[in-house]
């Protein structure tokens, strides 16, 4: 599962709320990757700084993006070998009060659909 996380430039194949992705710096425990997404007839993008203990866990703060503040954590446990528990907690705060109530409602959605996405496209490989 993480190998799937740390893969952005395949999320446009994979994930139809995922119209572009770029990973602009890519090290062993550091990644800065843009994301532009599609939710519900809402784009946005934005830019994270990503720290990773490969396998474990990758930290997400916002590098650049609408967005006064954002961060997420992903969480990566092996139950035993061919199963996991995935985790993401994501918190974010619109840095427009105009377009804050639909890219609350854009992003609260993303939030809730990516595990389930990742675990489709794992389940997906496997086959």
């Amino acid at each position: 599962m993480y190998a799937l996380v740390v893969d952005v430039e395949a999320y446009p194949q994979r994930f139809g709320w995922c119209q572009s992705a770029e990973v602009l710096v890519r090290e062993e425990n550091r990644m800065r990757a843009r994301l532009d997404i599609r939710l519900a007839g809402f784009k946005t993008w934005f830019m994270t700084e990503n720290r990773m203990q490969p396998g474990q866990w990758m930290d997400m703060q916002l590098a650049e993006g609408p967005f006064k503040s954002l961060h997420g954590r992903w969480e990566f446990k092996a139950l035993s070998a061919d199963a996991s528990k995935v985790s993401l907690m994501l918190e974010f705060e619109p840095a427009s009060s105009l377009l804050g109530p639909a890219l609350k409602l854009g992003m609260q959605g993303l939030a809730d659909r990516m595990v389930d996405d990742f675990v489709r496209a794992a389940k997906a490989l496997a086959a």
